[in-house]
């Protein structure tokens, strides 16, 4: 069964930035998605790549309604339903730079990390986190090395790490989709590369 757009464009404001992504159980169909997503509506490609276990991500930006467009035209055409969609209208800034910053140099007071079976309830979760509370959108890696799960690392003060978590981690369970939380409370110095 393809999933329905309909929901999302009733639900969605007609214009603001917005992120869409794709998760496709072939690589192959997943670059012919891609094609498709570019071709139907005026987004901007951000990542399209395979990632573990033989799945393709593929993740856009642009109005709300050229997203929903997007995701409409990627979808069609696949011969099984994508493994997961997703529609973040208002995404924060936050959760787009997090994808491509690993490895930079951060000290925690306090760390969190939420882990995720699809990466599109991942971004979610990371948009809900800095939405919540006052931290830092560390890291996101997405799917890459990991089995198909994703996770992301946040940090600041111990209770405003606590509140991101909590709240990310309700929304992925509200999706069967968490697979892990932690919060670190003053995470030893030598695990700040690590997390970062």
């Amino acid at each position: 069964m393809k999933p329905s757009f309909d929901d999302l464009d009733a639900s969605a404001s007609s214009a603001g930035p917005a992120l869409g992504l794709l998760e496709i159980g072939s690589i192959a169909e997943g670059f012919a998605a891609a094609d498709r997503v570019v071709k139907a509506a005026p987004v901007r490609l951000l990542l399209c790549r395979p990632a573990s276990p033989g799945k393709q991500l593929v993740l856009f930006a642009g109005e709300v309604a050229a997203v929903t467009s997007a995701l409409r035209a990627g979808s069609e055409g696949l011969s099984q339903p994508p493994l997961d969609t997703l529609l973040l209208p208002q995404a924060d800034p936050a959760v787009v730079v997090a994808l491509g910053s690993a490895g930079r140099k951060v000290r925690f007071d306090a760390a969190g990390v939420v882990e995720c079976a699809t990466v599109a309830t991942l971004l979610v979760a990371a948009d809900v986190a800095v939405k919540t509370a006052e931290v830092d959108l560390v890291t996101i890696r997405a799917a890459v090395g990991l089995g198909g799960k994703s996770f992301f690392v946040c940090g600041g003060e111990v209770s405003q790490v606590r509140a991101a978590v909590h709240a990310a981690a309700g929304f992925a369970r509200s999706r069967n989709h968490l697979v892990a939380e932690v919060v670190l409370a003053q995470p030893h110095r030598d695990l700040d590369l690590w997390l970062a």
